[in-house]
């Protein structure tokens, strides 16, 4: 059967149609035709209905299955997959072929051939034929059919080792075309080693547990400080099935290193407690305690016998702190407070000990001030990639990973190529079919570049890979599991290789990093606002007597609020630092001043209560009241001050009523500031003001009120000398006396006027 070539998209000249009715005239004109057909040149209306494919992309063939992956000698190599017409007419007798080789030599020949679409020929090669063809006798449009094939490898003409083109092609007719022709080929690879190598590449493949944040500053109102979780997401990632689920399951099958963002051990070990989920404006119990213990669990049991490394709290968008953030004051220390509780919540949660000297950025992209900010918390080594770190010394070779890069900092280059080739949407059979034979077939081709000389390679893929390209990753690394042509290593240790003397050392500019990375970072005004609520965060602790039950939550809070999850997130980054901030001032109002009216003084001192009120669950303490006089003429505060400062400490969920000695020398009023102070002096919440009338008693009232208490002192001492001198006579009557002068009144009363004060309002007295 004759195959034709594609000539989609091209007019027809006059000639060429000419020949083409000529040639179906002449016996034999099926070859001649196939060479010349091709689909008509679209028409000027061709927009407003899209055209169904011809030609070679007529039939859209799938490759689910290839088994073996990389077979040796003896094995029969399987293929199966799907053929879908996507043309408008009925194919008719359509076979399904095998295509292998040529043997294609070096990486960029692998990625040309990944790049073909339709049938090329010359560059596709011939069809196996004999047992290799399923024959398919008809498939209407739209309709969908299996295949599948099986051929011993000793039947595929595989010669010296190496990485071949395998396609799958589908041959047939349509009633437009009389003759056999391509309408369908998918193409990907073969690798061909039957044999172990003398060398091997030592792979290094990195296996990322990192997640977006889900746990609120908030803590519940109870004395164990129950965590509250934005949504219940997480669990749905943890549970059979989810994404952290498989990736724990299939991890700890395969040799690779772990990098656990501490953030998502934290938030699962707070799962397995009592929890609360955010619903509107209340919160409800969280009920997934059990799949977050099984899922810790099975990590624990995971990485008992791997390598760790645990990135800082919250995995810190580094290029945005480098590139937005490090001129922002306590940025910088933000990011040391998250490496260093990095450690300690691995070894607590997981009771494994982590290295902690490994920085990650985004895509390992790197430039001088990304390399400053990931090893200002202490690392001493950057996880980059090779299309930010570029090769530039002629290098025939991938050249091994690790590479100083100067300041003691050591750079270990993951392979671009490699690192991404499972980024696609892996959930389609036939993406992760063709996903698999390409990596396996890049391994391949590195270890044949300079197979004397052994190299290490490190592949760190997407951040959070979802299920289906976590399955898809395991199933290339149990391929290579055989260590044919590789063998595993982890991270520390190829950091420590040998570096290729001729291999880049030098960090590219700022100007180089890449533009897409950089519109996704976190703005400025976002680490003004961290600084804001930092200072709301340390001015609230000092006044506390149990700082921990705040400073933790929330210093983990404001570290998720650097996290490199909210890359193209903009709106819901800025939510979660808003929710963080708001909720710090609800808990700072929690401690305030009780609103006070007017008070009225009549006398020329009194006392003056001031009520603070404490809602926390937790006691104040460091807090000072400080009430200051507007009018020190007229009143004056504890012993003749303008000014009097009082301590307050007081227990959680009660009040304090705190006492203010006062003076007035004169009638009038005076306004009064009541207001909190720390105990370094910094204000704490809002003032308060209110009004003291002060009511002086007059002189002449006071001579009056002088008077009337000698009459009664006069009055007793008469009444006292009478009643001895009776009682020493016996002889005087009641009412006599013996002095022979007029009786006086004996319980004499002056009339001072009432004493009157101005109500302090509800319940309030003012203490004299």
């Amino acid at each position: 059967m004759a195959e034709a070539a594609d000539f989609q998209g091209m007019t027809p000249s006059p000639a060429r149609r000419w020949l083409r009715r000529t040639a179906s005239l002449i016996v034999g004109a099926p070859l001649i035709a196939g060479l010349l057909a091709g689909p008509a040149a679209p028409s000027a209306h061709a927009g407003a209905a899209a055209k169904a494919p011809t030609g070679s992309r007529t039939v859209d063939v799938s490759l689910d299955t290839l088994s073996p992956s990389a077979p040796v000698e003896g094995d029969t190599l399987s293929v199966s997959g799907t053929l879908t017409n996507k043309g408008k007419k009925t194919i008719t007798d359509a076979e399904v072929d095998l295509r292998v080789g040529p043997r294609l030599s070096g990486r960029a020949a692998i990625d040309e051939a990944a790049g073909r679409t339709g049938y090329q020929p010359g560059s596709d090669p011939a069809k196996l034929g004999g047992s290799s063809t399923v024959e398919i006798a008809k498939l209407a449009s739209g309709v969908s059919q299996d295949f599948t094939l099986a051929v011993p490898v000793d039947k595929l003409d595989l010669d010296e080792e190496g990485v071949y083109q395998l396609g799958v092609s589908v041959t047939g007719r349509t009633t437009d075309y009389a003759y056999d022709q391509v309408l369908g080929i998918q193409r990907t690879f073969l690798p061909w080693q039957p044999e172990d190598t003398g060398s091997k590449t030592r792979l290094t493949f990195l296996w990322p547990l990192i997640a977006s944040a889900h746990v609120t500053a908030e803590t519940g109102s109870d004395e164990q400080q129950t965590p509250v979780f934005a949504n219940d997401d997480l669990a749905l990632e943890l549970a059979p099935g989810g994404r952290l689920e498989q990736l724990v399951a299939l991890g700890r099958q395969l040799p690779v290193t772990w990098v656990i963002d501490p953030d998502l051990l934290a938030s699962v070990d707070a799962m397995t407690k009592n929890y609360r989920v955010r619903v509107g404006d209340t919160t409800v119990a969280g009920t997934n305690q059990a799949i977050a213990k099984k899922w810790l669990t099975a990590l624990e049991a995971a990485v008992k016998d791997g390598k760790v490394v645990a990135l800082p709290f919250a995995d810190p968008d580094l290029a945005s702190i480098a590139h937005r953030g490090k001129n922002v004051s306590g940025t910088l220390s933000h990011l040391q407070t998250a490496t260093e509780v990095a450690s300690t919540t691995v070894e607590t949660v997981l009771h494994v000990k982590p290295s902690t000297d490994f920085a990650w950025p985004v895509d390992g992209a790197i430039d001088p001030s990304v390399v400053d900010v990931a090893t200002s918390a202490g690392a001493h080594k950057v996880i980059a990639r090779s299309d930010s770190l570029e090769e530039t010394g002629g290098l025939l070779y991938t050249p091994t990973a690790a590479r100083p890069i100067g300041g003691g900092t050591t750079a270990v280059v993951s392979d671009h190529r490699l690192s991404t080739a499972f980024t696609g949407e892996m959930a389609k059979a036939g993406n992760s079919t063709l996903a698999v034979q390409k990596f396996l077939a890049q391994t391949l081709a590195l270890t044949e570049q300079a197979p004397d000389n052994e190299r290490s390679i490190v592949v760190a893929p997407q951040r959070t890979p979802t299920a289906a390209q976590a399955q898809s990753m395991a199933r290339a690394l149990q391929a290579l599991d055989a260590e044919r042509w590789t063998q595993p290593l982890d991270l520390t240790a190829a950091a420590e290789q040998k570096p290729d003397a001729r291999a880049t050392t030098k960090v590219p500019r700022s100007s180089q990093y890449p533009k897409k990375l950089r519109s996704q970072e976190l703005p400025t005004q976002a680490f003004q606002d961290i600084r804001t609520t930092q200072g709301s965060l340390d001015s609230f602790q000092v006044i506390l007597t149990q700082p921990d039950r705040v400073v933790t939550p929330f210093g983990n809070a404001i570290n998720r609020s650097v996290s490199t999850s909210w890359r193209g997130k903009p709106l819901e980054a800025q939510q979660y630092r808003d929710a963080v901030r708001t909720y710090l001032q609800g808990l700072t109002n929690e401690v305030q001043l009780i609103a006070k009216s007017d008070v009225t003084l009549s006398g020329r001192s009194a006392t003056i209560p001031v009520t603070v009120q404490n809602k926390l669950v937790q006691g104040v303490d460091n807090l000072v009241l400080r009430l200051t006089s507007g009018n020190a003429t007229r009143l004056k505060l504890n012993g003749g001050g303008a000014v009097a400062e009082l301590p307050v400490t007081i227990a959680g969920g009660h009040s304090q009523s705190v006492k203010f000695d006062a003076a007035a020398n004169a009638n009038g009023q005076a306004q009064v500031t009541a207001r909190l102070f720390t105990a370094d002096g910094a204000p704490y919440g809002e003032e308060m003001t209110f009004t003291v009338k002060v009511s002086e008693v007059t002189p002449t009232v006071l001579l009056v009120i002088a008077g009337g208490l000698l009459l009664l002192v006069l009055a007793g001492i008469r009444m006292y000398t009478h009643r001895k001198r009776s009682a020493a006579g016996g002889t005087g009557d009641a009412g006599g006396n013996d002095d022979g002068e007029p009786e006086q009144p004996s319980d004499p009363t002056p009339d001072t006027g009432p004493v009157s004060e101005a109500p302090s309002g509800p319940g309030e007295k003012v203490d004299r």
